[in-house]
């Protein structure tokens, strides 16, 4: 049996780094993709090999994905540029698509890559009405979702489906919704809300809802699909959807921090929004509200992973446990008293 060793991009970040800790914790041989000088290297575990370099130079990206005579490949792309402003970025789709791209053609060129699977996002999938649980599509079109970010993945994920159809490559997609729990060191968007809410610095919350998942779940679900994942194949990893009201409840319940009483309605919240949003563009500063963090709470976040459960074995624990984790970590790192 040939020797296997997993290529994973994006390893310094929140999913990334969990998924080397999960691969590393089964015995298996990972080599982490970083940006070079990223001080979030140093969350990268010991075990892994690191290579610099970047997702838009090919040349890095070489050296990444060579390795010994007689060991096999298998690439988790994870990294990509998260980003909560809608406008069209051409960085964010240089390293979303371009990277991406290169990404495919390297995995095709060595001939011992055996899998890739590429984490895109629930953002790639167009909304369904209210009421409907939204499920996998087979084909991405970026005009149907909304912000630079979701396009990006809608296009390069599009391109992963296109190679293994066209060109033979044995890729999957696994779709997470957000991420939520411990271990997120460059503390992210969401583990800042927490906080904030924890801290008693969000005053009033916003009548919508979020679908947050336990990153040791994401992690778990794209080792699953490395390990099950059929080609061509796409796989929702979410959880249940949860109102912003139950979430602060929970919280509020783990931590033992203040209960929040005001949930705007979403249409206030909007409005509001808007008139944050023209004052920050007057003063350069950055709007505590946006319309597009409104829409993302007041749009429809029932994901249907079914798919992903029968074919894949994926599960998820509860928000409550996911919290008391999280709360304990924050604690534990002094990121709450």
């Amino acid at each position: 049996m040939k020797e296997r060793m997993y290529l994973v991009t994006g390893a310094a970040g929140f999913l990334g780094g969990t998924i080397c800790r999960e691969l590393i914790a089964r015995g298996d041989k990972v080599r982490a993709f970083v940006l070079p000088n990223d001080r979030a290297k140093v969350y990268v575990p010991t075990e892994a090999e690191i290579v610099e370099g970047d997702l838009c130079d090919k040349q890095s990206l070489e050296r990444f994905f060579t390795v010994p005579e007689g060991v096999e490949t298998i690439v988790l792309h994870i990294a990509s540029i998260v980003t909560v402003n809608p406008d069209y970025s051409q960085k964010v789709m240089d390293v979303n698509v371009g990277g991406t791209q290169n990404i495919i053609d390297l995995c095709l060129a060595h001939k011992e890559c055996k899998k890739l699977v590429y984490c895109s996002s629930t953002g790639a999938i167009p909304e369904q009405p209210k009421g409907l649980r939204i499920k996998e599509v087979s084909h991405f079109e970026p005009e149907k979702v909304l912000g630079c970010y979701s396009q990006s993945k809608a296009i390069a994920t599009q391109r992963v489906l296109d190679a293994a159809e066209r060109q033979g490559l044995n890729a999957c997609v696994v779709h997470p919704s957000g991420i939520l729990g411990p271990e997120d060191f460059a503390v992210g968007e969401t583990t800042k809300t927490v906080i904030q809410i924890i801290n008693g610095e969000m005053p009033a919350g916003i009548d919508g809802s979020f679908n947050l998942c336990d990153v040791r779940d994401l992690a778990h679900g794209t080792i699953l699909a490395a390990d099950k994942g059929k080609k061509g194949s796409c796989y929702i990893l979410g959880n249940e959807e949860v109102s912003f009201k139950d979430f602060a409840k929970i919280l509020s319940a783990e931590s033992g921090c203040r209960k929040m009483k005001f949930f705007l309605p979403c249409r206030v919240a909007d409005f509001m929004a808007g008139i944050l949003e023209k004052q920050a563009k007057r003063s350069g500063k950055r709007p505590l509200m946006t319309t597009f963090s409104v829409y993302n709470l007041a749009r429809n976040n029932a994901f249907d992973c079914t798919k992903a459960q029968q074919e894949l074995g994926y599960t998820t624990r509860s928000y409550q446990e996911t919290i008391h984790d999280e709360v304990q970590w924050l604690r534990e790192t002094g990121k709450i008293a």
